[in-house]
């Protein structure tokens, strides 16, 4: 069955090459990017703030960041740059009725689709999975698509005012 002295072995069975680069997953970084603190890598949950760049955690994460004062506190490059509480906006985000949460497949029997989102845009409905961009606006803390403020074309949230039009005089 070979190797029994009548073989003679091609180089690239001899030689090894370099180790390839193991990739990372894209669609699960984007995932892990959407649905978990990016300071204590726990799912997120209400209340939800964000940073200047982007990045989302849970504000009682952010809290116990800035009052432990210890030389080794964990993952600090992720938010190093923040050094108050008025470094972050806390988010008014819109729920996603088709989520059903961690609740339904807790046996793991069923399909569980990985880029159904925790909450969407409240103008046009895409979900906050990482495929489309996302902003929030710095005065209130409401968060639209990209796509949303394209067609609004405003920087002023309507929300509160929309409601008192509707009040009494």
């Amino acid at each position: 069955m070979g190797c029994d002295g009548g073989t003679i072995p091609k180089r690239h069975e001899l030689v090894k090459g370099p180790k390839k680069v193991e990739k990372v997953d894209k669609n699960a970084e984007l995932a892990a990017r959407w649905k978990y603190c990016a300071l204590s890598q726990e799912k997120l949950r209400r209340p939800i703030v964000a940073c200047d760049l982007g990045r989302f955690y849970n504000k009682d994460a952010v809290i116990e960041y800035l009052l432990d004062k210890s030389a080794e506190r964990p993952n600090v490059e992720a938010a190093a740059h923040i050094r108050g509480i008025k470094d972050v906006k806390e988010l008014n985000l819109t729920d996603n009725p088709a989520w059903e949460g961690e609740r339904t497949n807790t046996k793991g029997d069923r399909y569980e689709d990985m880029h159904c989102a925790m909450f969407i845009c409240p103008v046009v409905g895409l979900e906050m999975n990482g495929k489309h961009k996302f902003c929030f606006l710095k005065t209130c803390g409401c968060v639209f698509s990209e796509r949303a403020l394209k067609e609004v074309k405003t920087e002023i949230c309507h929300k509160f005012t929309s409601i008192y039009n509707f009040l009494p005089a």
